[in-house]
């Protein structure tokens, strides 16, 4: 996936924004305990499975390219689509022998 770095800090920016907002509000732990009833759970589940694919999907794209993955992988667990979000930024700035070609998915 390539997209330019002004639609990955559009994305990031206003949900860092959003990030903020809610721990303020209900702190690092009351974001989960929201989640404590059947429809949360399956949303929080559902966030899990999808970010689980990420990080396997950023492994084999980082060696790849020969980048160092474990910060992300590390950011993605601790604070969810940050993660991946901050790899595709860094992801998207770096070239080399080592890139993968840009597949056209379209």
């Amino acid at each position: 996936m390539t997209l330019p770095r002004p639609v990955l800090l559009a994305i990031l920016l206003p949900f860092a924004v959003l990030t903020a907002y809610a721990l303020n509000a209900v702190g690092y732990i009351g974001i989960f305990a929201s989640h404590l009833h059947p429809a949360g759970l399956q949303v929080l589940s559902d966030l899990v499975i999808a970010l689980s694919l990420v990080m396997v999907w950023m492994v084999g794209d980082a060696r790849s390219r020969g980048i160092t993955v474990w910060p992300y992988l590390i950011a993605t667990l601790a604070l969810g689509s940050f993660g991946p979000l901050a790899y595709l930024l860094m992801r998207g700035s770096r070239t080399g022998a080592g890139a993968a070609p840009v597949r056209n998915w379209a």
